[in-house]
């Protein structure tokens, strides 16, 4: 199946706390340094055999999987601790139907929260990755 021949990216905006933790759980992955740079000059499709975007595809499988339970957790009021011009934009790797999964439950996510996509993001992947995150 195509799908599963390639990667797309999706851009995920999140606070510096939650860009840290996944950049240092991406690292303990997969080895890559600076998740932040690392797919900022890729152009879809990404080859499914950079280890890179096998982890963040994993990451991104995860998500998607734990996503209702994740939403559960999340701490939605204390994202609007973050200044605006704070977040940072992170760019993942994954299949592209996963990509399309995972941007309807945050998009879902913010009607729900009524709240903006960038708070969405932030809160679920910090209660994803909670042992290495503070928002605050």
């Amino acid at each position: 199946m195509m799908d599963d021949d390639r990667f797309t990216l999706v851009g995920l905006y999140v606070s510096p706390a939650v860009a840290d933790a996944l950049e240092e759980h991406i690292y303990d992955q997969a080895g890559v340094v600076d998740l932040e740079s690392y797919f900022a000059e890729s152009t879809p499709p990404v080859p499914t055999d950079d280890p890179g975007a096998i982890a963040t595809n994993e990451f991104v499988s995860e998500l998607i999987a734990e996503f209702a339970t994740l939403y559960d957790e999340a701490v939605f009021d204390a994202v609007e601790a973050v200044e605006p011009d704070e977040f940072e934009l992170v760019r993942l790797a994954a299949t592209p139907s996963r990509v399309a999964s995972l941007r309807e439950r945050f998009e879902a996510a913010a009607t729900i929260q009524e709240s903006d996509l960038r708070t969405v993001h932030t809160a679920i992947l910090a209660a994803k990755l909670s042992s290495a995150v503070t928002l605050e």
